[in-house]
């Protein structure tokens, strides 16, 4: 019997869009010879699957179940593609957790806090040979932070929202007279705001995940960028950044970003894939930890798809591999 997979997609933020075209690659590279695969779009208060002639057969959210040709389909797994919320914040984790429905993703409680910079920094800051920037984090919005933040720290400094994952809302800040601006529109998109010092290094993006009850860390994507920063329209617009995998990296730094990284891995408790940025300090070359990413997109341009590329190893394989290791058939 074909297991019955869903893929989840959709979601509640503008990160729908990626989270839509995420999910096209998916279902077009699962191995549909050992599945049957469901697609489910999520929206608010409108949760469904759209059949191959175009009809939406709403899910009962009591069993997260749907009922085809007089059938009721209840699904053996989940494999969660929606980036931002519900999907990537742990909302949907503890949903299918209590409906005892297993998923691809990080469970509840390492989704929520991955969700938030400042959280997972204070948890991954203590691993050995990871560094972390020197940051203030702000709990809303009051008279004077700015001062107190100039008080504390060096220009120039990066604002951006505490939650979310696409840097909508981030900037770089290298005057004093800007950083109001850049607060407001960080606290624009959310009501914590983390600020830290500009780290000057190479940007690398790397994926990792665990199957066969092994953590595997995938070649480094280096990032060079136009612009002054990895913002939104550098990850979505083609031509804006230069991709290169496997990254610029001498065997030294390759072995100690796969230590740091399995590392990383394992405090915060991850399940499937995920992907860890970070810089490397000119000069001294060290790591530091910028963000994680626990629903790392997978369109054809992703760089987790590139970097599954970079192995040999095919794209459909690499989602079965997430798929059995949900399922605990993982060898």
């Amino acid at each position: 019997m074909k297991k019955k997979i869903a893929l989840v997609t959709g979601g509640f933020t503008g990160e729908s869009v990626i989270s839509l075209k995420s999910a096209a690659v998916v279902e077009k590279n699962l191995d549909h010879a050992r599945y049957d695969i469901f697609k489910i779009l999520v929206y608010p208060g409108n949760w469904y699957h759209e059949t191959s002639n175009g009809d939406k057969v709403p899910v009962d959210l009591n069993d997260f179940s749907i009922l085809l040709g007089g059938e009721k389909i209840k699904f053996d797994g989940i494999f969660n593609i929606l980036h931002g919320s519900p999907g990537e914040d742990g909302k949907l984790a503890g949903y299918f957790d209590m409906l005892g429905i297993p998923y691809t993703t990080c469970d509840a409680l390492t989704s929520a806090i991955t969700m938030n910079k400042g959280y997972t920094k204070a948890i991954v800051q203590d691993i050995p040979e990871l560094h972390v920037a020197k940051s203030m984090q702000l709990f809303g919005k009051q008279v004077g932070q700015a001062e107190k933040i100039l008080e504390n720290l060096k220009l120039p400094l990066f604002v951006k929202p505490n939650n979310g994952g696409s840097s909508i809302g981030m900037s770089k800040v290298k005057e004093a007279s800007a950083l109001q601006e850049a607060l407001d529109k960080a606290f624009h998109e959310d009501s914590q705001v983390l600020v830290e010092e500009f780290v000057s290094g190479r940007e690398f993006s790397i994926g990792v995940y665990k199957a066969k009850g092994c953590i595997t860390v995938l070649p480094a994507t280096e990032i060079i960028s136009s612009k002054e920063f990895f913002d939104f329209e550098a990850k979505y617009v083609p031509g804006v950044t230069e991709e290169i995998t496997p990254g610029r990296m001498s065997g030294e730094e390759v072995a100690r970003v796969n230590r740091i990284i399995e590392k990383i891995y394992q405090k915060l408790n991850c399940k499937g894939s995920v992907r860890v940025d970070y810089f490397l300090e000119h000069g001294s070359g060290d790591f530091y930890f910028i963000e994680i990413n626990t629903v790392p997109g997978q369109t054809e341009t992703s760089l987790i798809t590139q970097q599954v590329k970079a192995t040999g190893m095919a794209i459909s394989d690499f989602y079965t591999l997430l798929i059995e290791e949900m399922l605990g058939t993982g060898k």
